[in-house]
């Protein structure tokens, strides 16, 4: 029995719900080689930081005012800034290599929190050829006197400049951390984002005792983040008219199963990968496909979001009612004698 593992996202029919998220894999041509041929349906290329371009940006500066004002007429020589390049040529000239290396769809990604060139950018990388692009926003409020719709109005605003730059789909890459889900990911939907990648893992800093100072500290996907997606990609599957895609803690074909049926269009892969290695893909490929004929199963079409908010048993799971019952029911677990 065949199962057909095709499914939709952002417009784009993949052969499989398996996408390769940003990371150190996806930048590697040779990885990236790999996961094509072991069966990943698209890759997500490794971000392009809003640091590497204020970095590009402030040397081409430089370069502008050295000794430029001592001699009036050298100004001549320099071409207008607004039309010198000053993007990160290196992450361009990798975007054109992987798509000529691969044949499925390469989305390119952006992280950053402020306007700054991201529309000029968001341009170039469609002009270099990407197939869509996931906009990875990255913001952390620390004033006391920003309010919540401060915060959110700045991803809207941002959602809503990049769209109109680009023709491509739009992806946007958030975190969790909104006092309101369904909201933000509605007002992103309506201002362009073809589709909502649930969701960011932010980098949170270790304080090292040694030297007293705050350091980078990246930390692996556990399985269990895989919970705060499954919740709300059930909560939103009905609600909104985009794509959704899960991201965090997708470890194995049950993983990719689980979230497909709350309603996930693609499973966003990269923990698993690492340790693993690209050549997994097709172990984890063969697995959910078991697991469809298991269930007696068709397609990937026809079992998404079948276990929705609105499609549910008990959809108390999804909401409060659940909390008392798993209270409850860790308690009666551990009891002392």
């Amino acid at each position: 029995m065949s199962v057909d593992l095709s499914t939709n996202y952002l417009g784009m029919r993949l052969k499989n719900p398996l996408v390769a998220s940003a990371g150190p894999l996806t930048g590697n041509l040779d990885a990236v080689r790999s996961l094509e041929e072991s069966g990943i349906s698209a890759i997500v290329m490794p971000s392009l930081f809003e640091e590497q371009i204020e970095h590009e940006e402030s040397q081409i500066q430089r370069i502008y005012q050295y000794q430029a004002d001592s001699y009036a007429e050298s100004l001549s020589y320099f071409p207008a800034t607004d039309n010198y390049s000053k993007g990160p040529q290196e992450y361009l000239d990798a975007l054109e290599a992987t798509k000529r290396a691969i044949s499925i769809p390469v989305i390119a990604s952006l992280n950053g929190h402020t306007f700054g060139g991201w529309t000029r950018y968001a341009s170039m990388l469609e002009n270099a050829g990407a197939d869509a692009l996931e906009l990875n926003v990255y913001f952390v409020p620390t004033e006391c006197g920003m309010d919540a719709f401060d915060v959110e109005q700045r991803y809207v605003d941002l959602v809503a400049s990049v769209k109109q730059a680009i023709s491509i789909p739009l992806a946007v890459k958030i975190g969790s951390q909104f006092s309101s889900i369904p909201n933000i990911a509605y007002r992103l939907m309506t201002v362009g984002a073809e589709g909502l990648v649930l969701f960011n893992r932010f980098l949170e800093p270790e304080l090292d005792l040694q030297t007293l100072a705050m350091v980078p500290d990246l930390v692996l996907s556990q399985r269990t983040e895989m919970r705060l997606p499954l919740r709300w990609i059930a909560i939103l599957r009905d609600q909104l008219q985009c794509s959704l895609a899960a991201s965090s803690g997708i470890h194995h074909a049950t993983d990719v199963l689980r979230v497909l049926l709350v309603g996930a269009d693609a499973a966003m892969i990269t923990t698993v990968l690492l340790k693993k290695g690209p050549r997994y893909v097709a172990t984890l490929l063969e697995e959910l496909q078991a697991l469809l004929i298991e269930k007696e199963y068709q397609s990937v079409e026809q079992l998404k979001g079948s276990m929705s908010l609105a499609n549910c048993p008990d959809p108390s799971t999804l909401e409060r009612g659940n909390y008392m019952k798993a209270l409850t029911s860790y308690s009666s677990d551990y009891w002392f004698p």
